[in-house]
C-alpha cells in the first residue's frame, strides 16, 4: 500500500468538494475553484470532512498512481483554501522588477527590458523593485511561473547577479588569478 495514498485527506468547512462518477473532482473554496480528473485506476470516497482514495488494482504503475493522485488533491483542498505563493530575489547592480498591468516588466542587465506577461488565476506583487512574491491556487501554476521568471537570469556563480528563490544559496567560484 502507497504510505502517501493511504492517508486521508482533511477538508476544511469552507471547503466543498464534489466527486463525478467518471472521476471529476472538483473542489471549491474561499480562494477559488480547480477540477482535476483522477485516472480510472483510482475512486475517490468523501466520508464527512475527510477524503480517501482507494485503487483497484496493485500493479507498480497504479502504486505510484496513487500516492501522486493523493498529493494532487491535497494541494486542490490546500490551494482553494490558504492558496500557494512563491517568492524571488533579484541581485544584481541596476537590477530590478515592476507590475504594468497584466505584464512583469524585467530590466535585468539585457539591452532591452524582458516582459514577462502574469497568466490567469496568478497574481504577482513587487517590493523593493528586487522582491517578487507569486500567489495563486494551483501549485504547479505557482511553481512553472517562479522557475519561468527564474530562467530569464538564472544565478551565476561568479558575481551571484542573478534571479534567485528567496533563502536560495548560490555556491560561489573563485576567479581567475594571476600566476
Amino acid at each position: 500500500m502507497s504510505r502517501i495514498g493511504r492517508k486521508s485527506i482533511a477538508i476544511p468547512e469552507k471547503v466543498k468538494m464534489a466527486v463525478t462518477d467518471s472521476g471529476a473532482i472538483k473542489v471549491e473554496g474561499p480562494k477559488g475553484k480547480l477540477e482535476w480528473v483522477l485516472p480510472k485506476q483510482i475512486k475517490l470516497r468523501v466520508e464527512g470532512n475527510q477524503a480517501v482514495l482507494d485503487r483497484n488494482i496493485e500493479s507498480r504503475t497504479v502504486r505510484a498512481l496513487h500516492g501522486l493522485s493523493r498529493s494532487l488533491v491535497s494541494n486542490m483542498v490546500i490551494g482553494v483554501s490558504q492558496g500557494f505563493q512563491k517568492a524571488l530575489e533579484i541581485h544584481g547592480v541596476g537590477f530590478r522588477a515592476q507590475v504594468q498591468g497584466k505584464n512583469l516588466n524585467l530590466s535585468i542587465g539585457f539591452s532591452h527590458p524582458v516582459v514577462f506577461p502574469i497568466p490567469d488565476g496568478i497574481k504577482i506583487t513587487v517590493q523593493e523593485n528586487t522582491k517578487i512574491l507569486i500567489e495563486g491556487i494551483d501549485k504547479q501554476v505557482v511553481g512553472q511561473v517562479a522557475a519561468d521568471i527564474r530562467s530569464y537570469y538564472p544565478p551565476e556563480p561568479y558575481k551571484g547577479k542573478g534571479i534567485r528563490y528567496t533563502g536560495e544559496q548560490i555556491l560561489r567560484k573563485e576567479g581567475k588569478t594571476v600566476q
